[in-house]
């Protein structure tokens, strides 16, 4: 299939007619029947049903519609690419975060970042940490922004800052607002545990089997945004990093301290063949500068 036959099939797949498909590509309704016909002769094989005026995917359609999605995507990064170097602008920045970076403090930095620099493009992947590690090794990203990680052959550490975990709670339980809470203190409460959702969760499962305390966790999650909203509705405490306490704080919960403190970087990293972008770089400041305001 040539490029315009992906272009033409998706539009179809996705408004459902010619005359749907035509708007979306901005062309005459005839030249996307006569692109269609092409295409259908070249497979041997037809990709839509007819039926008055409604275009429906036949079964070769629907099996093929997976890999054009991808195909169409790509062709759309290509073209921004290009328009934006026409323009005078320096390239894309591919980019794989972590959630609990993705919610408040990635949007701020990017529109940070694009005012100044409002041609360069973004292409972002929102994954736990163990995905942006993979998603950079297979050359799927360029930049991969997360919590503490190991070290890896081939691939070179920036810390971008440190934080430290802090305990989220309704602030039923805790009246007086303590700044400070120990494990001691989190006996009686409900605790949304994160213990599988990566480095964090991990870091405090290995605090609390080393302080020999058991805590009662009816409430298991993956994500730190999660277990942020279920403090939010008064289902219990959970011990997260502070950004996303913070970012999610209402009139019905309070953050204090973990004590003792648990702390931990926040890391950029990038494969050592592929050095960074300027603008890449100057990206990373302003990710630091956001990250910061929020702790």
């Amino acid at each position: 299939m040539r490029l315009r036959h992906i272009e033409v099939f998706h539009a179809i797949y996705i408004s459902g007619s010619i005359t749907g498909a035509a708007e979306l590509l901005y062309v005459s309704q005839p030249s996307v029947s006569k692109v269609l016909s092409h295409a259908e002769q070249q497979l041997g094989f037809p990709l839509f049903h007819r039926n008055k005026g409604k275009l429906t995917p036949t079964a070769e359609a629907e099996i093929m519609f997976p890999e054009i999605k991808r195909i169409y995507q790509q062709l759309k990064t290509v073209r921004h690419l290009a328009g934006n170097i026409g323009n005078g602008a320096t390239g894309i920045i591919n980019l794989a975060v972590t959630p609990a970076l993705g919610f408040d403090v990635l949007p701020e930095a990017i529109a940070k970042f694009r005012s100044k620099y409002p041609n360069v493009a973004f292409n972002l992947k929102t994954v736990h940490n163990q995905e942006a590690l993979q998603s950079l090794l297979e050359y799927k990203c360029d930049l991969a922004v997360l919590f503490s990680s190991p070290a890896l052959p081939g691939v070179r550490e920036i810390t971008i800052t440190e934080q430290e975990m802090v305990v989220m709670y309704p602030e039923s339980r805790f009246p007086d607002r303590p700044i400070s809470l120990s494990l001691d203190e989190l006996v009686e409460e409900d605790i949304i545990g994160i213990w599988e959702s990566g480095p964090l969760g991990e870091m405090a499962w290995k605090r609390i089997d080393s302080a020999g305390i058991e805590l009662r966790s009816s409430i298991q999650v993956d994500t730190y945004y999660i277990a942020a909203r279920l403090v939010d509705a008064g289902l219990g405490c959970c011990i997260i990093d502070r950004a996303t306490a913070r970012g999610n704080l209402s009139p019905n919960t309070a953050m204090a301290t973990f004590t003792p403190a648990l702390s931990f970087s926040v890391k950029a990293l990038h494969l050592e063949n592929r050095p960074l972008s300027k603008m890449a770089e100057a990206f990373l400041l302003d990710l630091r500068a956001s990250i910061d305001t929020h702790l």
